[in-house]
């Protein structure tokens, strides 16, 4: 198995635990070709989850907001998922991005701080903390 592959679902399990702890409903789509990895039943409502694996440096966690399949890069928008769903390895937490930071022609990534920035930037940061529950 190809080693993107298997962290693909290593992430894809860490977010189904994440949501089943939590006493939502999971379901699979039957075919690979989804734009999203899972159907999440949450608050009476289906959302698509499309789940990524990062291994962050400890200072951000870059949410990557596209797939790269067969020499083609697509973009998730609102119209794809309702959430991007990153597992970080290192602190084995997951964050949980809605798709409406997405825009309407889709972001190429998204980052969340998990420390301050070396430049005292205070503007426009996004803390991780601030995605962790869903």
């Amino acid at each position: 198995m190809a080693e993107t592959k298997r962290k693909g679902q290593i992430a894809e399990v860490a977010v189904m635990a994440f949501a089943v702890e939590r006493g939502y409903r999971v379901s699979i789509p039957f075919c690979e070709d989804a734009p999203y990895d899972m159907i999440v039943e949450r608050h009476a409502r289906l959302e698509r989850v499309q789940c990524k694996y990062v291994e962050t440096d400890g200072r951000v966690i870059i949410v990557r907001c596209r797939c790269a399949n067969n020499w083609v890069s697509t973009r998730y928008t609102a119209a794809t998922v309702d959430w991007i769903a990153t597992y970080d390895h290192v602190t084995k937490r997951c964050f949980f991005v809605p798709s409406t930071m997405l825009g309407d022609d889709g972001r190429a990534q998204i980052h969340l701080r998990l420390q301050e920035a070396a430049n005292n930037q205070r503007r426009g940061i996004l803390w991780a903390k601030d995605f962790t529950e869903w």
